[in-house]
């Protein structure tokens, strides 16, 4: 069993005091990780928000959650990386995914193609951002990408590359989680129709046994050396879990209050529950990373306290 991880994902804020400010209370509050998320919407760009909140921390490890590959090219990815690692001294994750909302592309110009070619895209710029990070020359030609004898400077300081972490629901895109990523990000939602429609299916235990047994087996002798993580959507401190969990039914129409209860996307109960709770998730899945969003920053935080590092 790997010890408990906490991370927060963060988006944005209205200045470098704000936001460093920010960054300093994750750090204070015993999380692990800040993440920033991508998406061309109202929030800050991931990597420079990275960089700046590890300049304002002392232990604090920063990351993507995660980089839509199709923005851009691999090798700019791979540069930006090395370099967001040197200028944190070691303290950068990068969290890619194949991308999910068209609208988002539509506004770029850039064309959204079907789950299957951006899962192949995908795979594609892994094995160039994995071998320029790790400092060897690469030659790639594929379906999607052609690099000729390139390397990148700066070299990264965590070795053999800083952690990759790829996340999502999709049996393909944890397929290559577990083959290529040192991170393997459970979401429990996928996005169909250009994401527009969430589908809950691989929300319930057996769901994720499923997702589970499935990364099991892609990752083979890997597995030990992988770090399973889950996305908490939802942090309700409360002495009526069921009551929680039955309000929580209204928005997701697809889950009974069981099945949000049981599945490893949301946390609910008074501390000694959620403390109990995540520990027999880390138990049955082998998840020992989890990941919720800013707005719980205060509220998981008794159960970072008891929990972080065990």
């Amino acid at each position: 069993m790997k010890p408990f991880r906490f991370g927060i994902n963060a988006r944005d804020a209205g200045s470098r005091a704000e936001w460093q400010d920010k960054a300093r209370r994750v750090e204070a509050l015993g999380y692990s990780v800040l993440l920033v998320p991508d998406h061309l919407a109202a929030m800050l760009a991931p990597i420079p928000a990275a960089v700046s909140a590890a300049a304002a921390t002392k232990t604090l490890r920063v990351g993507t959650n995660v980089l839509n590959n199709d923005f851009r090219h691999p090798v700019l990815v791979a540069r930006e990386a090395a370099t967001a690692d040197l200028l944190t001294d070691g303290r950068f994750e990068l969290g890619l995914g194949a991308g999910h909302m068209q609208a988002e592309n539509d506004q770029a110009g850039l064309p959204f193609d079907r789950g299957g070619v951006r899962l192949e895209r995908l795979a594609e710029a892994v094995t160039i951002i994995k071998g320029l990070l790790e400092g060897t020359e690469v030659t790639f030609a594929g379906q999607h990408y052609r690099v000729t004898r390139h390397t990148i400077h700066p070299g990264a300081v965590q070795r053999p590359h800083p952690p990759i972490i790829i996340g999502g629901n999709g049996p393909g895109l944890l397929t290559l989680a577990a083959k290529e990523a040192d991170i393997v990000g459970f979401s429990g939602i996928t996005f169909a129709r250009g994401g527009t429609e969430p589908n809950f299916s691989a929300w319930t235990p057996e769901g994720v046994d499923e997702r589970v047994r499935l990364v099991r087996e892609a990752a083979r002798t890997r597995i030990d050396q992988l770090e399973l993580s889950a996305l908490i959507q939802r942090v309700v401190v409360t002495e009526n879990r069921r009551e929680a969990a039955e309000e929580l039914t209204r928005a997701w129409k697809q889950l009974t209050a069981e099945e949000i209860l049981q599945a490893p996307f949301a946390l609910i109960g008074t501390v000694d529950e959620m403390v109990e709770t995540l520990q027999a998730r880390r138990d049955r899945w082998g998840i020992s990373y989890f990941v919720t969003f800013e707005q719980f920053l205060e509220t998981l935080a008794p159960v970072v306290a008891r929990l972080a590092g065990k």
